[in-house]
């Protein structure tokens, strides 16, 4: 199988050294959050398959039965503040869009998020364009959403970590799960100020989920690369005076300078 090419202009590089390292440990902080959705994933797959096999389209009733698990994720998963199955608009029988979200609040009590997704009187009725949403559709992968304000559940600036899920085929929305920009950083931070040179983290579009580097603050833009291909074709690259590291198979790309 090819590789998808490195960015324009880059040049790829060797693995290795203390780059490689704190990228790994990134991505082992992720994936604990990965595995939620993962869970989430699965546990709404077997559900989904079991209605369709009884001839009919599913409803939001049915999706309480993965409040229990969502439930769990929530005080098990330290970084996890949010959680759930986001569905495709259409796949409901009774409404026409649905969030089958659970968050944990500052008092440690777990509580539904409750939203008017009526499109004549609110905002929030199409989520299908926000990344957390658009990209595990349109690339079939996880991805990492933000940091952004998170107007929808929070009002907290935040990552959302989300899958695809799909039925027979077919795609029926995203297993996803929040986790608070300060929690994130409060993990990662640490790993990046251990490099020689400022370092930074992006996720696929460019923008930064963490830094230690002034010159790139959270929530900004990293432009030049194509991050996309660096994840893809999973090695190290160079792209005129950054390193650009992918996370070891989580969707976040660590930057340093070249060196």
């Amino acid at each position: 199988m090819s590789r998808s090419p490195g960015p324009v202009g880059a040049t790829a590089t060797l693995d290795g050294g203390p780059e490689a390292a704190v990228a790994a440990q990134v991505r082992s902080t992720l994936e604990t959050v990965f595995a939620a959705v993962a869970e989430t994933r699965d546990e709404t797959t077997a559900l989904l398959t079991r209605v369709t096999a009884q001839g009919r389209r599913p409803a939001t009733v049915d999706l309480a039965a993965l409040r229990p698990g969502l439930h769990l994720r929530l005080v098990r998963q330290e970084l996890v503040s949010g959680v759930g199955f986001v569905a495709a608009p259409g796949l409901l029988g009774d409404v026409p869009a649905w969030l089958e979200w659970w968050q944990q609040g500052a008092d440690g009590n777990v509580r539904p998020l409750l939203l008017d997704l009526d499109p004549a009187h609110s905002a929030y009725s199409d989520y299908t364009h926000w990344d957390w949403f658009a990209l595990p559709r349109d690339t079939g992968r996880r991805a990492v959403a933000g940091p952004y304000v998170d107007y929808l559940c929070s009002d907290e600036y935040s990552l959302t970590l989300s899958a695809p899920v799909h039925v027979e085929g077919r795609f029926v929305g995203v297993a996803a799960a929040d986790v608070y920009l300060r929690h994130f950083e409060g993990a990662v931070v640490p790993l990046l100020q251990r490099l020689p040179g400022a370092a930074h983290l992006v996720n696929a579009r460019g923008r930064v989920a963490a830094s230690a580097d002034p010159d790139h603050l959270a929530g900004s833009l990293t432009k030049g690369p194509d991050f996309g291909s660096v994840l893809t074709a999973a090695r190290s690259a160079r792209f005129e005076e950054m390193r650009l590291v992918p996370c070891d198979g989580v969707p976040l790309v660590l930057v340093t300078p070249a060196g």
